[in-house]
């Protein structure tokens, strides 16, 4: 079992990520700032770490020292740094690099496939950007690794259908962007972190994209809305925001909310997703690969919700 680092351990997909290595049996370690343990909230999550078995290390991006000796005691890192600190990874790349004794490395991706988004705009698109430039950095240093592309979390796109400010799934009226028709991957957090510890063992994803997009995973916004529709035995009113429309109000649109529509945009209308085939030479679809993962599909989460 490869002993495995997760950097970002304490966050959204984080915390499910080293949950599923300790449960897959990996001697799992967690990097966390030692300010995390002070945190009432964070705090208490280091402790469940703890009586997991997980060995929590402190130190942070910024302490090449803590890096190198955490990075030492694996064989697998896995990051999961919060958007903002994704250029910060370079870090990362240097210590992997210097510590010499990793086998993968597995960036902070878990979400679009940023070298296949062709139609991301501003300002999501700079932060696309940073993604691939720490992909670039990776292939230029020769470091092995596997990129995540988990597409939409469920735990937060399907509570509320997708729509945006939301607190509860609609019920009287619907908000669609675009036309509706394009496909959009959502996976529940729990599936997306096994499917990625299931990943770093093994040649089949070594230096390849892992592609989150189990067929029953895959539906287009109306298709979505029709589904919901069923569950609750009711037709909702249904308004369709033109793409020319999204898109002024990306531009005119405070942060972070015009990040989310430019998000929404290349997902939900131009279908960025699933508007291309998996090219096997250079990526896998991992229900393919692992089917012994019973995965939740878009309409049992539904099922959850709706009652």
């Amino acid at each position: 079992m490869a002993a495995t680092l997760i950097i970002g351990g304490t966050g959204y997909i984080g915390k499910k990520i080293l949950e599923a290595s300790v449960k897959a049996g990996h001697p799992t370690f967690a990097l966390v700032r030692e300010s995390t343990a002070s945190d009432p909230v964070k705090g208490k999550l280091i402790e469940i770490f703890k009586n997991l078995g997980v060995n929590v290390l402190y130190g942070d991006l910024q302490d090449h020292e803590s890096l190198i000796k955490a990075i030492k005691q694996v064989d697998v890192v896995i990051s999961t740094v919060s958007r903002g600190q994704i250029p910060e990874q370079a870090k990362i790349i240097a210590a992997v690099k210097e510590a010499g004794n990793v086998k993968r490395f597995l960036p902070s991706e878990f979400g679009n496939d940023v070298d296949r988004s062709q139609n991301v705009v501003e300002p999501a698109k700079s932060a696309y950007a940073d993604k691939i430039k720490i992909r670039r950095a990776i292939e230029a240093e020769g470091i092995q690794y596997t990129y995540v592309s988990c597409n939409c979390f469920a735990g937060y796109f399907l509570p509320t259908l997708a729509q945006i400010g939301a607190p509860a799934p609609p019920r009287e009226k619907v908000t669609i962007f675009g036309d509706g028709n394009a496909g959009a991957v959502y996976n529940k957090e729990d599936d997306i972190a096994t499917y990625t510890i299931n990943s770093i063992d093994g040649p089949r994803t070594l230096n390849k994209t892992l592609y989150i997009r189990p067929p029953g995973n895959v539906y287009s916004f109306n298709e979505l809305v029709t589904l919901w529709e069923n569950k609750i035995g009711k037709t909702l009113e249904k308004t369709y925001v033109a793409e020319e429309k999204l898109l002024k109000d990306i531009q005119d649109a405070p942060i972070p909310l015009n990040v989310l529509l430019a998000i929404t945009y290349a997902t939900f209308v131009k279908g960025d997703q699933a508007n291309f085939e998996i090219n096997t030479a250079s990526g896998v679809e991992a229900s393919e690969l692992y089917p012994e993962v019973n995965n939740t599909t878009i309409e049992e989460y539904l099922d959850q919700i709706a009652v």
